[in-house]
């Protein structure tokens, strides 16, 4: 049950939500391994900024890497629906040109997590940081939440790229992938408040160029 606190005198009394400790945590969580990453950030840490404990961590999640996939399963989750959404229609069109999946792809990506209100830098950070984390642990973790929508995309980007081998654009793939993250991590030096849309348009028109030029047999 979400925790509520009380504004007013006992005639007028509103309940007003208040973040529980579940969420404080799980935001706090996406902050500190957006910035240190996984290895980088302790448990510690993140139970002080969420004037929690380690109890709290144990009884809403189980243990540190259980809190991450917990961020992991909570961050991509809108982005994946919007990413099947948008291949579902595609494909009940008929055959979706590569321009159309690469765009169906990206737009979520930038356009759903850069606009989250104010933490949508933090959740974009998150994400891009979590998907290259050293540790094969971690990526196999967040591959876990984004593989099975992705899977989708890379085949259907096989179909629609018939004169490039299968190999060449799981390649372009994978660092369509790459250039993706790092703009959510903001290591390219994506601002807070940069249009989403202009980012998404510039990106999408270089992927295009790369997949339709760019691949080798």
């Amino acid at each position: 049950m979400p925790e509520r606190a009380v504004a007013g005198g006992k005639e007028n009394s509103v309940e007003i939500p208040v973040e529980s400790t579940r969420e404080r945590l799980l935001n706090i969580a996406e902050q500190r391994f957006g910035e240190g990453g996984y290895e980088g950030t302790s448990l510690r840490a993140i139970t002080v900024a969420a004037a929690a404990n380690i109890a709290a961590v144990n009884y809403h999640f189980g243990s540190k890497e259980a809190l991450l996939r917990a961020a992991v399963a909570r961050a991509m989750a809108p982005v994946n629906t919007e990413r099947r959404r948008r291949l579902d229609q595609l494909e009940a069109k008929g055959d979706p040109a590569a321009e159309q999946l690469i765009r169906a792809f990206i737009e979520p990506g930038l356009d759903l997590v850069l606009r989250r209100g104010e933490r949508g830098p933090v959740v974009a950070r998150f994400i891009g940081r979590v998907a290259f984390d050293p540790s094969q642990r971690i990526r196999e973790l967040y591959a876990a939440e984004s593989d099975p929508v992705e899977a989708r995309y890379l085949a259907a980007l096989q179909a629609a790229l018939p004169r490039s081998t299968p190999e060449a654009v799981a390649f372009g793939y994978v660092n369509m992938l790459g250039l993706l993250a790092l703009h959510q991590s903001q290591a390219l030096g994506l601002e807070v408040g940069e249009d989403p849309a202009k980012l998404a348009e510039n990106l999408i028109a270089f992927l295009v160029a790369a997949f339709d030029r760019g691949l080798r047999d």
